[in-house]
């Protein structure tokens, strides 16, 4: 198999060493800079919490494991997944699977590697930017909406969700149905999200869970 070198323009090379979080995320170890987006939503709303069992969908390369490993701690579990392979980690409460959300049996196969139901979802999953705004809009919000449904499934009741999203005409619709589920629902924009960009989190807490196996007819 042919190798093909990918030479990256040198200004997008010196505004990325020139990023504060970029330089920083380096300096304190973390994978990518995306782990202070993760670290700054905790520091205000503390939605994960010692103990708790996490699932990280889209977890690659790792940096929010990173940071929920540390604040679970040993009476935790983080379970990251993603399509990409993620360098693994030497704690016995990390576990990573390469496995793709669409999958029909994705829940399953969670709940298999899971010790119990999940306390939070996370997810920093993101479609190839096409460049063309409203295409890439709606592949973030299909996205979101299926982090979602995969996190009514295995959230346990009051359990908590974060997910990305892009500004546009379809969030109002998705924060909409995320409210159906949960108590409290707070639009997130992290200092470590670029300014430029139009990335934003989707912070649910308090899952209000229903069994419909139970409801009356």
């Amino acid at each position: 198999m042919r190798l093909v070198k990918i030479i990256l323009p040198k200004a997008w090379i010196q505004d990325r060493k020139r990023d504060y979080y970029y330089r920083k995320a380096q300096e304190n170890g973390y994978r990518s800079r995306a782990a202070y987006k993760l670290l700054q939503a905790l520091t205000k709303y503390h939605f994960i919490k010692r103990g708790d069992v996490v699932v990280d969908l889209g977890a690659a390369p790792g940096s929010w494991i990173q940071v929920a490993k540390r604040i679970v701690g040993r009476k935790g579990f983080v379970l990251g997944i993603d399509l990409k392979a993620i360098v693994s980690f030497p704690q016995e409460y990390v576990r990573i699977t390469i496995d793709d959300m669409n999958d029909s049996e994705i829940v399953q196969r969670i709940f298999e590697c899971l010790p119990r139901e999940a306390d939070v979802v996370i997810s920093d999953v993101a479609p190839n930017i096409s460049g063309v705004w409203d295409v890439d809009q709606a592949r973030q919000i299909d996205l979101a909406t299926i982090s979602l449904k995969i996190s009514l499934e295995i959230l346990r009741p009051s359990g908590n969700f974060f997910v990305k999203v892009f500004e546009g005409d379809m969030l109002n619709g998705f924060i909409t149905e995320v409210r159906k589920h949960f108590g409290f629902v707070k639009i997130v924009k992290p200092k470590a999200s670029r300014p430029k960009s139009s990335e934003l989190f989707i912070l649910g807490t308090n899952f209000r869970f229903i069994n419909e196996k139970n409801e009356s007819p």
